[in-house]
């Protein structure tokens, strides 16, 4: 993977870019904030995907201002040096680093943060800042403004315009760019390589968590660090919980085992879902219904190129779903019924798709002054209808009860089509079995 001096360059651009789409202005971005987890320990850190896109500063604690009108145009505020807390803690870039090492054309400790940021504020007409996200970073931020009013009457001008930078830079993260692609690319590998080895080796009598060791095994032994998201791992109908992730319970004989999980590889995750049997072979029931949710897949992944719009996918996927449904029992009501009540909804009821990158529910808007949003190059979305019909379901037939079914993958938007980027775990009902044999 590209290294810290590698990735400069391109984190330098990518803050050029975003200041000159802001026209003109203050931005503040803030890091995550540290959440504690129980005693003195805190959760895993991961920094805001948003302050990582444009910095690569990996640490709490830090705040960045870009003030495109100046010429110190990137202020970085961040966690001092400290040898004793170093010791415990782990080794900080500080000041001095942030300037060397991760492009700030100044730097202060973040302490100082009340002094200087109304400085920077002082004399912009805009503040480009992602409001009513956290209210420690709110207060900060209203604190500066305040003083920069108070300075009014002397002749300084104070923003009136906030402007929200989240949504401004969600644009550009929509598209990814070629060492962006690369990563995902990894991290779908990884991702495909785990798939399989928990399909190989799931046996009736494991537990949910078993298989998440499995899974994560692999991710961590390829190189990925951390999940981009919580495993979903359901056995027969903890599979009908769509984010069930309990992953406790035992894989029964019979059964179909759901599993969700995308290895996060530099920041950037996959999101894979594959459902397989745990002993090596659907049933009569499971296969029809699995097989239902895989030509409903398919007809969603046909309808990802450029020019569709973004619910295309959904309304290809549900017009197989609903048709099968029909066939199979599930639904005994005509298709305008169907569709004025949204019927479909008893057993298939979340949306097709939604964008992909270094959030698993990436950003992007999805619709653009009331219209769908069309597919462009270099978008990256998933696919992934399901089927999920209770053991409780008892208005469903009971052949169907206690399935659950999704299938999964993420997929790039190409000048001519797509690419889909975990295509490397099987999908077929033959493969997968076959896979296991």
């Amino acid at each position: 993977m590209p290294t810290r001096e590698e990735m400069r360059p391109v984190f330098a651009a990518r803050r050029d870019r975003f200041m000159r789409r802001m026209g003109g202005g203050v931005a503040v971005f803030f890091s995550a904030p540290v959440r504690h987890r129980n005693g003195d320990v805190d959760f895993e850190y991961r920094q805001s995907s948003d302050l990582y896109y444009l910095t690569g500063f990996p640490e709490p604690e830090t705040v960045l201002v870009l003030t495109p009108e100046r010429n110190e145009r990137v202020t970085l505020f961040v966690r001092p040096r400290d040898k004793e807390k170093e010791i415990w803690t782990g080794r900080r870039a500080g000041v001095d680093g942030a300037k060397a090492s991760y492009g700030a054309d100044q730097a202060f400790p973040i302490e100082k943060l009340d002094e200087e940021l109304p400085k920077l504020l002082e004399g912009s007409a805009k503040l480009h800042y992602h409001v009513a996200n956290d209210r420690e970073q709110d207060d900060a931020v209203f604190r500066a403004l305040r003083k920069v009013r108070d300075k009014v009457r002397l002749g300084v001008r104070a923003p009136t315009a906030i402007f929200d930078a989240h949504e401004e830079l969600a644009d550009m993260r929509l598209f990814k760019a070629p060492e962006e692609l690369a990563l995902l690319r990894k991290a779908c590998e990884i991702s495909c390589e785990g798939h399989r080895e928990v399909i190989r080796d799931v046996r009736p009598g494991m537990h949910e968590y078993t298989l998440q060791g499995i899974l994560e095994g692999r991710f961590r032994r390829e190189g990925a660090r951390r999940n981009g998201y919580p495993c979903i791992i359901g056995a027969g109908d903890n599979a009908t919980v769509l984010h069930y992730n309990d992953n406790d319970g035992r894989v029964r004989e019979g059964s179909l085992v759901l599993v969700d999980a995308g290895a996060e590889l530099d920041f950037y995750t996959a999101d894979i879902t594959r459902t397989f049997p745990a002993d090596g072979r659907f049933t009569p029931a499971q296969r029809k219904i699995y097989q239902l949710c895989l030509d409903a897949q398919k007809a969603g992944l046909e309808q990802v190129k450029p020019g569709n719009h973004f619910l295309a996918p959904h309304e290809a996927a549900l017009a197989v779903l609903v048709e099968g449904f029909l066939a199979l029992g599930l639904l005994k009501a005509s298709r305008d019924e169907i569709k004025e009540k949204e019927l479909h909804k008893a057993w298939f009821m979340h949306k097709t798709s939604h964008w992909l990158g270094m959030d698993v529910h990436d950003v992007g808007l999805y619709k653009a002054e009331g219209e769908w949003r069309r597919f462009e190059p270099g978008m990256v979305l998933t696919v992934e209808p399901g089927i999920y019909i209770a053991d409780g379901a008892t208005d469903a037939p009971a052949e169907f009860r206690g399935i659950g079914v999704r299938i999964e993958d993420d997929v790039l938007v190409t000048a001519t089509g797509h690419e889909n980027l975990s295509a490397g775990v099987p999908k077929e009902i033959d493969e997968l079995e076959g896979l296991r044999a």
